[in-house]
């Protein structure tokens, strides 16, 4: 790039709006460059199938989830961390771009940041660039979720010292190993907080013989979903309602969080054992800065109680909570759009490599 060039870009740079986007599953998370996070909504979508126009974003359409007529269709538009209707995340996206231009008053279209599950393929990284592209961005950055994370959670991911993150968002569980501005080892897991609440579902059906919508099981995750074992006295219950199974008339049952510990197991489990696989073939030297430093744990999965007690329990190594875990990735990606030419290195394209949209 020759100097003409670089002035121009520093200039457009100046006056556009820079935005870091945690895309998840469950939730959709905006920073705006000097502003913080200005967006947290439900990675939801109201589309009318008549007309084909959005009828409502975010927190307005989970309230329609499962109460909707039959021209009205609540969609999600990710599926275990990527992009599974494009039209409808471009849309989506386009809104929220557009509701943080008008609010910043700014005319130029912005450069933007989205965090991305690590190990994704080449077309789901090209899905989410493009979606952001068409939905009004004017440059498109990537970096890996986990990588965003550990940035957000204050760790210095640029050293030569070994970070262990566990990101548990809704769609998939990151785990990564992180050292000198690159992942030593990692894996993403397809089980993650959506996947408790399909358990939880398919047990209150298999056990209570009760039907109960998606968003019903969510807030009994929320509610209820526990590891540690508690006594009678400081155990919870909460009254759930839906139709019967065999006579499809309403029914009312109470469920504790002792069945929701039950319904939930299986999958707690599997995010155990990916951290172990992990941790078998991290090397030495970094496994070493791990115990010593120990395992950070981040998104909507390190609040539920005793997660981290039992991680500590099996691997035997520290495990601490991030600060405010919800929002670790989209702090994280704020602080890269903020510093772009500080963090150069850990952008990636469609092959992995530092992004060619990168302008300093």
């Amino acid at each position: 790039m020759n100097i003409f060039s670089r002035i121009i870009s520093k200039i457009l740079n100046s006056l556009s709006t820079d935005i870091g986007i945690d895309l998840g599953t469950a939730n959709t998370l905006i920073y705006v460059k000097g502003k913080g996070v200005v967006i947290n909504e439900p990675t939801i979508v109201a589309i009318n199938k008549k007309t084909g126009q959005l009828v409502a974003v975010g927190s307005e359409a989970r309230v329609m989830q499962g109460k909707t007529p039959g021209h009205i269709e609540v969609i999600r538009p990710l599926v275990d961390g990527v992009i599974s209707d494009f039209e409808v995340t471009e849309e989506m996206l386009g809104y929220f771009i557009n509701k943080v231009r008008s609010d910043m008053r700014t005319l130029l279209a912005p450069r933007v940041l989205i965090g991305v599950p690590s190990g994704i393929t080449n077309v789901e990284m090209r899905a989410a660039r493009d979606a952001a592209r068409n939905a009004g961005a004017r440059e498109v950055f990537l970096i890996e979720e986990p990588m965003a994370a550990a940035i957000g959670a204050k760790l210095p991911v640029s050293s030569a010292v070994g970070n262990m993150i566990i990101d548990i968002g809704g769609g998939t569980t990151d785990i990564a190993v992180i050292s000198l501005d690159g992942i030593v080892v990692s894996k993403n897991l397809r089980v993650a907080g959506d996947h408790l609440s399909q358990a939880i579902a398919s047990y209150i059906r298999d056990q209570f013989k009760v039907y109960v919508g998606e968003k019903t099981a969510e807030d009994v995750k929320i509610i209820l979903a526990a590891i540690e074992h508690r006594d009678k006295e400081g155990s919870k219950e909460h009254i759930i309602r839906g139709r019967d199974v065999i006579t499809g008339l309403p029914r009312e049952v109470v469920i504790t969080d002792s069945d929701v510990r039950d319904a939930i197991a299986l999958q707690v489990d599997s995010i155990v054992e990916a951290v172990r696989s992990v941790l078998e073939i991290t090397p030495p030297e970094v496994m070493a800065d791990i115990m010593q430093h120990g395992i950070h744990l981040s998104g909507g999965g390190a609040l539920i109680p005793g997660l981290r007690t039992l991680l500590e329990e099996v691997l035997e190594v520290p495990v601490i909570i991030v600060p405010d875990p919800l929002r670790a990735v989209v702090r994280g990606a704020g602080i890269v759009i903020e510093n772009l030419e500080l963090y150069e290195k850990i952008l990636i394209d469609k092959e992995g490599e530092l992004s060619p949209n990168f302008t300093n």
